[in-house]
């Protein structure tokens, strides 16, 4: 859910993108594993939730997958 009306705001694709996000502005080229297990040492995020941000922040033009296959911020 993008914005929930019944569960925690913590649970939430808006909530956990910008943790995401936030990881990517630390150091912005990462695979896409090295990001998730940083996420779920901070977070616990699930891989599902985690797509889903990835999908979403891709879909706002904030995030991008590179040539070699690493997430980073579309500059």
């Amino acid at each position: 859910m993008l914005l929930p009306d019944n569960i925690h705001p913590e649970l939430s694709i808006y909530y956990n993108g910008a943790l995401v996000l936030d990881e990517l502005r630390h150091k912005n080229c990462q695979s896409i594993l090295q990001l998730f297990a940083k996420m779920k040492a901070k977070t616990d995020m699930s891989f599902s939730t985690f797509i889903l941000c990835l999908d979403w922040l891709y879909l706002i033009d904030i995030a991008k997958i590179n040539e070699k296959g690493d997430i980073e911020i579309c500059s």
